[in-house]
């Protein structure tokens, strides 16, 4: 595939066709808008007509360093690592589940939706130096299916049954189904080099393809990255040099940005976001498109919880309004659906079943037979917002009758907690996919996958109404919003998992940072970023 090529874009239903769909992605013309579409169309940043600075270091903070055990499970420390050193097959543009062209530059997918052909950049080299080829996008999505990654779209990757690599820069697909979700799932892998792949498990190297090396680690402490002289995209990174602190605390991460220590931040509560962007010198960069969603967690084989009316009294008691108004200063909305107003799964209707009523909360409660103990209420320690959430929630179950005992649990312990299925009674966090094609979240998201999930919930009508979504090939099609009206019925019923709100993850940053970019995963990316 020439990249002199026209690119031809793809509206959602266009691209989802299962009946004689033929997807093709290709590069622009000219050099620098060749490459560069998909990543210019997610970024943000400061307002202002300067033009691009090249070089320089831009100091950044988070809060957790990266778990390379749980590098594939898109947890926060991975995100910075993996938007930094990495890149993917495909890319999705903020506001659309639509591919646009990364590493693969263009594909087929089969009208009968069982295969798909990606062609593959010739142009690619790892940060070893190593060209990148179709055996190591093979590799990659294998790994990606390797239990013991716990991927949270393993499931999509095993349906993946051949990979035929005999092209070096083409790479064929063979699905044991129809995966209306498979581009997902490209979006998704980062693209691994399978010689240093031990030295990844141990945290010693992360050697990706992506614009900045990872040239040193400090547990716990601090990452640094090298502008990669090799990259794809020309001219591309401008940053020489990216430092990112590990500063598990958020008034430390705020303090560090006040005083000029860090330039970018993720981590602080909403509150003082809010403040910062409002603040001359500062700003508050919203991450579109990559919305997160708050919920409560629940332990079905915990007797007291396993009873669904204890879980309709729960769904019945929580002040969603006051959640989202407060503690994330109405950086989104109340849902009692896991889909953002942006996803063809989203049902206003659907959506208002639980709405905050103490009374009905009460007779509902009455109503169950089992006695409820004092609960244990899980979240993550140090997060801010998690714990003043799990707050809310605490008095929110209280005035029903519900007694909880809080529970901030160390960030790794937590994420093992989740993953395992281990937390013993209820739990409050994060999950994400649900602005991806719907039948992601209910075959990959720990706490919604149908087959085994954080709530230890076990259903076959909740697994047969998540593989109908799944095998739907057109996402957005009236067979598929049907699909995804009984996922969301499943969802109701049951209760395993009790939604608060979708909320818009934020960045932070001094006005100087310009062109800030992220995924719909919110893995950071600086390729266009620069210090005005």
């Amino acid at each position: 595939m020439s990249k002199t090529s026209l690119h031809v874009a793809l509206d959602r239903r266009t691209f989802f066709r299962g009946a004689g769909l033929t997807a093709v992605a290709v590069l622009g013309t000219g050099l620098l808008g060749a490459c560069s579409s998909a990543v210019e169309e997610q970024s943000a940043g400061a307002a202002g007509t300067s033009e691009p600075v090249r070089g320089g270091t831009l100091k950044a903070g988070i809060g957790e360093d990266v778990l390379p055990a749980t590098f594939l499970t898109n947890t926060s420390g991975a995100t910075t690592v993996i938007g930094l050193a990495y890149d993917s097959l495909i890319s999705y543009p903020h506001d659309k589940v639509e591919p646009q062209p990364r590493l693969a530059s263009g594909w087929t997918l089969a009208p009968d939706g069982l295969s798909l052909a990606l062609d593959l950049r010739d142009d690619v080299t790892f940060h070893s130096g190593r060209p990148f080829t179709s055996k190591d996008a093979e590799f990659s999505i294998r790994t990606y299916a390797d239990p013991k990654w716990t991927a949270q779209l393993r499931s999509t990757a095993a349906a993946i049954t051949a990979f035929d690599t005999t092209d070096p820069h083409r790479l064929v697909l063979t699905f044991a189904h129809p995966l209306g979700n498979i581009f997902d799932l490209l979006d998704t892998v980062p693209i691994l080099d399978s010689e240093t792949i031990d030295k990844l498990t141990a945290g010693e190297a992360f050697i990706g393809t992506g614009p900045f090396k990872l040239t040193a680690r400090v547990p716990s402490t601090s990452l640094t990255f090298e502008r990669n002289e090799n990259y794809w995209i020309p001219e591309r990174p401008y940053l020489d040099r990216v430092e990112v602190s590990i500063i598990p605390d958020a008034q430390a991460l705020l303090s560090s940005l006040k005083s000029g220590q860090v330039q970018l931040v993720n981590g602080l509560n909403y509150r003082d976001i809010e403040t910062i962007g409002k603040t001359a010198g500062y700003q508050a960069i919203p991450l579109e498109g990559a919305e997160l969603q708050v919920y409560v967690g629940t332990n079905v084989t915990n007797p007291a919880l396993s009873d669904v009316r204890v879980r309709k009294a729960i769904a019945y008691a929580l002040d969603r309004e006051r959640i989202v108004s407060e503690v994330f200063r109405s950086s989104g909305y109340p849902v009692n659906l896991p889909w953002p107003k942006s996803s063809p799964a989203y049902d206003e209707a659907r959506n208002s079943t639980y709405t905050r009523d103490v009374v009905k909360a009460k007779q509902v409660l009455a109503e169950s037979v089992v006695a409820v103990p004092n609960l244990t209420l899980s979240y993550g320690a140090g997060n801010p917002f998690y714990e003043a959430t799990a707050q809310i929630v605490q008095a929110n179950l209280a005035e029903i009758g519900i007694q909880t005992t809080l529970d901030p649990q160390e960030y790794a312990s937590f994420v093992k907690n989740l993953i395992g299925a281990q937390f013993p009674g209820l739990w409050v966090t994060f999950h994400s996919w649900a602005q991806y094609v719907p039948s992601t979240l209910t075959v990959s998201a720990y706490p919604f996958n149908a087959r085994k999930n954080a709530s230890r919930f076990d259903s076959p009508a909740y697994v047969a109404a998540a593989d109908a979504a799944w095998k739907v090939p057109d996402g957005f099609s009236d067979q598929a919003i049907a699909a995804y009206g009984a996922v969301s019925d499943q969802l109701l019923e049951n209760l395993f998992l009790i939604e608060i709100g979708v909320i818009y993850n934020q960045y932070a940053a001094a006005a100087a940072v310009r062109d800030v970019g992220w995924t719909k995963r919110s893995e950071i990316q600086l390729t266009d970023t620069y210090l005005a």
